[in-house]
């Protein structure tokens, strides 16, 4: 008694084997193109060193920029943080602060 007919069981082992056969000729590329892969991967990095110490140059930059205006403008800030904290610190509130409930 066959559960299956000859030729299903025959697609199904012959499946398998072009499976197999596919796996081994993806490894077989694989391990001869791991140099090339090698050596885009190591200049991949390069690239990437070279516009990571870029960026750090650029965020130095802007950051020095934004100190040297923070320093220029200083008399004029300073004096008006200095007036909106006394206001805000002799200011009454009108609102009711909320009760705790025990």
């Amino acid at each position: 008694m066959r559960l299956l007919p000859r030729h299903r069981v025959l697609k199904a082992r012959m499946k398998t084997f072009l499976k197999i056969l596919l796996l081994a000729a993806l490894v077989y590329l694989a391990i001869k193109f791991s140099p090339v892969l090698f050596g885009a991967a190591i200049a991949g990095l390069f690239v990437a060193c070279l516009l990571g110490v870029a960026g750090l140059s650029v965020l130095a930059v802007l950051c020095a920029i934004a100190l040297a205006f923070a320093v220029a403008l200083s008399p004029i800030w300073i004096p008006v943080l200095v007036v909106l904290g006394l206001i805000s610190l002799f200011r009454r509130t009108e609102a009711v602060p909320p009760r705790v409930a025990a």
